[in-house]
């Protein structure tokens, strides 16, 4: 099975980790924009291959990293809600950096500042959830964590004001597959 993602990519820790916790084999191949351009009809990463499969969705990707490992991925509707919920958040984050990159003024376009409003409500909601205090993390706290993470990382998102928030990635930073996919600094 290999894995083909950036070290820095939240998609791709989040798929990191839950091949680490299941204990399966595989191999991760670091990959760039050309190279995911030219390897994956999305072009972006991650994308998994694994013999005939090959799966070009961090979602698709952990439910067969779940599925082959015998566990359960997004075990009710209220968990796929917080996971995808945690998902917009993400993309609007991630779509406002890499926008930032390219020299646009995401501050004075109307649709940007919707993005940014997003980030800003869903970050409010967030605050609100129960999160545990330690491992097993369900799918959507992984996907949490990994946003928040990388949100800090790339400077993109605050939570100052965010205690509960702050005490989850606080405590997430000791669970090995965590710890272990960190970002380089």
């Amino acid at each position: 099975m290999k894995l083909y993602g950036s070290y820095t990519s939240p998609f791709v820790r989040h798929c990191r980790m839950a091949l680490m916790s299941s204990g399966q084999v595989f191999e991760f191949v670091e990959t760039d924009q050309a190279s995911s351009a030219m390897h994956s009809p999305t072009k972006r990463v991650p994308f998994l291959q694994d013999n005939d499969t090959f799966l070009t969705d961090s979602s698709a990707i952990l439910f067969y990293i779940r599925q082959q490992a015998g566990q359960d991925y997004l075990a009710s509707p209220a968990e796929l809600d917080i996971f995808c919920m945690v998902n917009t958040a993400l993309d609007s984050t991630v779509n406002l950096f890499f926008l930032e990159k390219d020299g646009v003024d995401i501050h004075n376009v109307a649709y940007t500042q919707r993005q940014a409003a997003r980030i800003v409500s869903s970050l409010a909601q967030f605050e609100q959830l129960t999160l545990s205090d330690s491992a097993p993390y369900s799918d959507a706290e992984l996907r949490l964590a990994c946003y928040l993470d990388w949100g800090l990382f790339r400077q993109r998102i605050n939570i100052e004001n965010c205690p509960n928030l702050q005490r989850f990635l606080a405590g997430i930073a000791t669970y090995p597959p965590f710890a272990a996919t960190k970002p380089p600094q």
